[in-house]
């Protein structure tokens, strides 16, 4: 896993100062680090470039940003193969039961932070479809900047070297610091990158960030050969996915977005349910997703957490 380093200057993606104006530079607040797991994150950056003042606030020009768990693969109906984009994934229930004027979709699975600036296949780069009529954007981003693949891969291929003990854990923590953690403060600084350049294109958009679900269950226990952890590996997993929730909480409250709480929700319909219970299927789905990835009723689930967060009103910074 490459690992950017913890420091980032000025955001050269966003093409230029635009909405950011002459802010000095800022720091990370130390809460941060403590979040994490005592990982170290200090991140330069000029301040947030939030402008929430006067604009329609009516959610009628909404654009969707994310990765996979956004896009919904292999959900009935997929109306954007190289995507893998459904019209039943969260983002198309929020719009259909707010009546949105104008909805762009441009999730895709396999997305990094990257692919807000760079188009990945035909797919083009997804902030293009952020303007500056928008008026709702939601942002699920961060998981493949981090690996979520390969990390499951190399857990499942460990765990028959020791089903009982937690061989992923002590791999990734082999070099004296976890690496997951770590994965998971370098990923913050792209997070932000991201969220002031919707900003600095939307300045009056309500902006959402919205967390993962639950996907190993929240009590530690493992459902091995089921899903093929170590039982040791599955609370050392579980804890990963929160701390990356807990990033992607403080990098919207430090750039006056919204945190969506999709984890809640879905706490008791991790991969390990019966098939009846389940909202994210196990690598072996019996109901059509892709492997650990939510189901149609967990996309039902995030757009309930969503809608329930947009009823609540602008949130106040």
């Amino acid at each position: 896993m490459a690992h950017a380093g913890l420091s980032t200057a000025h955001d050269t993606h966003s093409g230029g100062a635009a909405g950011r104006g002459a802010a000095g530079r800022r720091r990370w607040p130390l809460a941060v680090g403590a979040a994490l797991g005592g990982c170290a994150l200090f991140v330069t950056s000029t301040a947030p470039a939030a402008a929430h003042g006067a604009g329609p606030g009516r959610d009628t020009h909404y654009v969707s940003l994310g990765d996979s768990y956004t896009s919904g693969p292999l959900i009935p109906r997929q109306v954007e193969a190289a995507c893998a984009r459904s019209d039943h994934n969260y983002p198309s229930l929020v719009a259909a039961e707010r009546r949105v004027t104008v909805f762009k979709d441009v999730s895709c699975a396999g997305a990094t932070t990257d692919n807000m600036w760079k188009a990945q296949g035909t797919n083009a780069p997804q902030l293009d479809a952020v303007r500056l009529d928008t008026d709702l954007v939601t942002v699920q981003v961060g998981g493949n900047d981090m690996g979520f693949g390969s990390i499951i891969a190399t857990c499942a291929r460990l765990s028959s070297e020791d089903p009982t003990g937690d061989p992923c854990r002590r791999f990734y923590a082999s070099s004296g610091t976890d690496r997951l953690t770590l994965a998971v403060a370098q990923t913050a600084p792209k997070v932000d990158r991201v969220l002031r350049a919707v900003h600095a294109r939307a300045p009056h958009a309500r902006v959402l960030v919205v967390g993962y679900p639950d996907l190993l269950p929240d009590d530690g226990s493992g459902c091995y050969p089921s899903v093929p952890f170590a039982s040791g590996d599955f609370p050392y997993l579980r804890d990963t996915e929160k701390r990356l929730n807990v990033m992607l909480r403080l990098v919207a409250d430090w750039n006056r977005a919204e945190y969506v709480d999709t984890y809640g929700p879905t706490r008791g319909h991790d991969m390990c349910k019966a098939p009846a219970d389940r909202w994210v299927e196990p690598l072996q789905p019996s109901s059509p997703a892709a492997p650990a990835h939510p189901n149609a009723q967990g996309e039902e689930a995030m757009a309930r957490a969503v809608l329930e967060r947009l009823s609540e009103g602008r949130a106040r910074h």
